[in-house]
C-alpha cells in the first residue's frame, strides 16, 4: 500500500491547522479605516459635517443647548464662547474656501456672537474668540459677520488684562503656560488694531524669559516654577509658540525652530500606525493625539523637517486625524467621547465641558489640515509604509533630558513589538504627585497606562509602605543620579537598555494640593531593564534607621484579561500583555476590575487588578522588591 499520498495529505493538513492558529495568536494592530485617505478629504467629508451639526444645534436650543444629554452652557465651560466663535468662524471660512454661498454662514455667525458676547469667557476662550475674528477679518468678512455694537462689546471683553497684571505682566493663579495665550490675545488685539504691540512684546518677552530660565539647554518648558514637572505640555509649548508666531505674521526665529526640532524627534520617536500619541501626564487622550499632530504640522510648515520626513510626519498626522473619526467620535451620540466605554480624562476636561471639547478638538484638527493644505497636500494620498519607515528611522531607546541639578528630569523612548513605551521620570509637583500619569513607569497605551487624577489610593506599579506610625510613602517625586546604558547582548542575555535612578527618600503621602514631601526613611536604588519582550523593575529599598512596617502593598492594573495565578506569577490568556511577575511580596492575587471609575485610563478601562502583599516586618536591612511584564 502507497502510504505517500496520505502523507502528504496530513501533512498539508497539519500546515494549515498550524497556519490558522498562528493566525488566531498574531496581535492584530489597530490602523484607523481612513488611514490611507487624503488629510482633506477626511476633514470635508467627516469632520466638517460634526462641525455644522454642533452649530446648527446650538443655534437651535441657544442658552438649552445639550449635547449627549448634558446641558452645555452650565457655567463650568470657561472657554466655550471662544471656542463657539472658532467653530462657527471655520464653517464660515471653510464655505468661502468651497467657493459657497456665505449669506447663511454670515448670519450664523453673527447669530452665534449675539448669543455669546455676554458670557463668560476666560484665557483660552479670549484667544479662540480673537483668532475667529482676525482670520475673519483678514478675509474681508468681520464687518460682516459682526455686527458694530456687538464688535465694540468684544472689544472691551477680550482682554489679556483679565489674567495678567498690568503692572508686572504677571499671570494670576494660572499654569507658566498661559503666558503664551496672553501673548496670543494681546498681539491679536494688535492685529485688530485694538491695541499697540507694547504689551504682545512684554508678554512674548515673560514667556521666553520662562522658558529658557526652565528649560535652559535642553530646550522642554517646566510646567512649574522650577519644581520639574514635565508632561507632554513641556513638548508642545514650543510648537504652540512657533505657530502663534504663523498665526499672527510673526517669523519664527532659528533659535525657536532648534527647540521645535527638539520636540519634533520625540514625536517622531513616539511613531505609530494607530495614530496613538502621548501617553503620559495630564489631558491624554484625544489631546495626547493632537500634540502630536500640532508637533509635526508645525515643523512642516517650517520646513524643519526634510522632504522625507515631511512625507511621513503627514501620513502620521493623517492618522491621528483618522484615528479621531473612528475612535474618539462616537456617531450614535454625535460627539467626541472623553467620559464613556471605560474611558477617564482629568476632571479639568470633564463631561461638563463636552460642546467645548468638540469645538476644541475640531479646530486643532482643521486648523492642522489648513497648514497641510498650504503646503500643497490638499489631495495627496499619504504613504502607506509609515510602519517600515518608522522601524528604519527611529531608534529602538532613546533618552531625553528634561532639567538637571539636585533632581534628574527626563524621559526615555522603547520602542519593541510594535508597542512604544515612555519611561517619565518626573516631579509631578503640587498637584500631580499623587496621580499615577506622572508616576516613574513605561506607559504604553493599552498595556500600561496612568489613571486621571487617581491620587494615591490605587497607585499603579509602586510598591506602597504603610509604617507602623500610620505614615504611607511612596516613591514618586525625588529622583537623581539617572543613568542609561545599553546591555551587552549575548546568547544567553538578548539586546536590552537599562536605566538607573537613586532616591534619597521616598514621597509622605498626602493632599495631592500641596507639594510633595521626602520622607528620608527609607531610600531607593532603581533599575530598569527593557528587553525584546520583556520589561522588569528593580527596586532595592534602603533604611536610614530601625523602622517598623506594617505592609508593604503594590497593584498592577492591567488591560490583559483571564488571570490565572501561581504563585507570585500571573498569566494572561487574553491581551497584549502575557504575563506579570513579582518578587519580594508574601503572596498575590488577581481579580477583575470590573470597570469602576478607579481602573479607566483615557483610552478605556483596566480589565484585571492584580494586588500584592507583603505583611508586616521589621525594616533594618536592605529589601528588594521587583516585578517584570512580558508582552507580544
Amino acid at each position: 500500500m502507497n502510504f505517500l499520498p496520505r502523507i502528504c495529505m496530513l501533512l498539508t493538513v497539519f500546515a494549515t491547522v498550524a497556519q490558522v492558529a498562528a493566525s488566531d495568536i498574531a496581535k492584530v494592530v489597530y490602523e484607523p479605516p481612513l488611514a490611507n485617505v487624503a488629510m482633506d478629504k477626511i476633514v470635508q467629508s467627516e469632520l466638517y459635517p460634526q462641525l455644522a451639526y454642533l452649530a446648527q444645534k446650538l443655534l437651535a436650543e441657544k442658552e438649552n443647548t445639550t449635547l449627549n444629554g448634558h446641558p452645555a452652557f452650565n457655567g463650568k465651560d470657561k472657554f466655550l464662547p471662544g471656542k463657539i466663535a472658532s467653530g462657527l468662524g471655520h464653517l464660515l471660512l471653510n464655505a468661502k474656501h468651497e467657493g459657497k454661498d456665505l449669506a447663511p454662514y454670515l448670519s450664523d455667525f453673527r447669530e452665534s456672537a449675539e448669543l455669546t458676547v455676554g458670557m463668560d469667557n476666560h484665557t483660552w476662550g479670549i484667544y479662540y474668540y480673537l483668532l475667529a475674528l482676525y482670520e475673519l477679518k483678514k478675509n474681508g468678512l468681520l464687518e460682516q459677520a459682526v455686527p458694530t455694537k456687538t464688535l465694540d462689546a468684544l472689544k472691551k471683553k477680550l482682554d489679556w488684562r483679565s489674567f495678567v497684571t498690568q503692572t508686572d505682566f504677571k499671570l494670576i493663579q494660572l499654569p507658566t503656560n498661559y503666558y503664551g495665550v496672553a501673548f496670543g490675545v494681546a498681539r491679536l488685539r494688535m492685529l485688530l488694531g485694538w491695541e499697540d504691540e507694547t504689551a504682545s512684546q512684554r508678554l512674548l518677552k515673560k514667556l521666553l524669559d520662562h522658558y529658557e530660565q526652565h528649560s535652559g539647554t535642553y530646550g522642554f518648558s517646566d510646567e512649574t516654577e522650577g519644581e520639574g514637572r514635565f508632561d507632554r505640555y513641556s513638548i508642545l509649548l514650543i510648537s504652540e509658540i512657533c505657530g502663534r508666531f504663523i498665526e499672527t505674521g510673526m517669523e519664527v526665529t532659528p533659535e525657536l525652530k532648534t527647540k521645535l526640532r527638539k520636540a519634533t524627534d520625540i514625536a517622531f520617536r513616539l511613531g505609530n500606525v494607530s495614530g496613538d500619541g502621548f501617553s503620559f501626564g495630564r489631558s491624554i487622550g484625544a489631546y495626547g493625539e493632537t500634540a502630536v499632530l500640532d508637533i509635526l504640522t508645525v515643523s512642516a510648515y517650517l520646513d524643519i523637517l526634510s522632504q522625507q520626513e515631511k512625507e511621513y510626519a503627514y501620513a502620521y498626522s493623517t492618522r491621528i486625524v483618522a484615528r479621531y473619526v473612528d475612535f474618539w467620535y462616537d456617531k450614535k451620540t454625535r460627539s467626541v467621547d472623553l467620559w464613556g466605554q471605560g474611558r477617564k480624562t482629568d476632571d479639568y476636561r470633564g463631561i461638563h465641558r463636552i460642546l467645548g471639547e468638540n469645538f476644541s478638538l475640531l479646530h486643532q484638527l482643521i486648523s492642522a489640515n489648513d497648514l497641510w493644505r498650504q503646503m500643497g497636500y490638499q489631495d495627496k494620498l499619504p504613504r502607506q509604509d509609515l510602519a517600515a519607515w518608522l522601524d528604519k528611522t527611529q531608534p529602538a531607546f532613546q533618552f531625553t533630558w528634561f532639567a538637571r541639578g539636585e533632581y534628574d528630569r527626563a524621559l526615555a523612548i522603547y520602542r519593541d513589538a510594535g508597542h512604544v513605551f515612555s519611561l517619565l521620570m518626573v516631579n509631578g509637583g503640587a498637584s500631580q504627585h499623587g496621580n499615577s500619569p506622572y508616576y516613574p513607569l513605561p506607559f504604553s497605551n493599552l498595556l500600561l497606562a496612568g489613571i486621571a487624577d487617581s491620587g494615591y489610593q490605587h497607585p499603579q506599579l509602586l510598591p506602597k509602605f504603610t509604617m507602623n506610625d500610620g505614615s504611607e510613602l511612596i516613591a514618586t517625586a525625588f529622583i537623581k543620579n539617572i543613568h542609561h546604558t545599553e546591555a551587552t547582548e549575548t546568547a544567553q542575555t538578548p539586546q536590552a537598555y537599562e536605566v538607573t535612578y537613586h532616591q534619597d527618600g521616598l514621597t509622605r503621602i498626602g493632599p495631592v494640593n500641596q507639594k510633595p514631601v521626602p520622607d528620608a526613611r527609607i531610600q531607593l536604588n532603581t533599575s530598569y531593564r527593557l528587553g525584546a519582550g520583556m520589561i522588569t523593575r528593580t527596586d532595592q529599598y534602603l533604611p536610614t534607621e530601625k523602622l517598623g512596617v506594617r505592609q508593604v502593598s503594590l497593584e498592577f492594573a492591567s488591560f490583559s484579561e483571564l488571570p490565572e495565578v501561581s504563585g507570585n506569577t500571573i498569566r494572561f490568556n487574553k491581551g497584549d500583555l502575557s504575563e506579570f511577575t513579582v518578587t519580594g511580596m508574601d503572596h498575590c492575587s488577581a481579580r477583575a476590575s470590573l470597570d469602576t471609575e478607579n481602573f479607566k485610563s483615557p483610552n478605556g478601562p483596566m480589565k484585571t487588578l492584580v494586588s500584592c502583599e507583603r505583611k508586616a516586618f521589621s525594616f533594618d536591612t536592605p529589601i528588594t522588591i521587583s516585578w517584570s511584564i512580558k508582552y507580544h
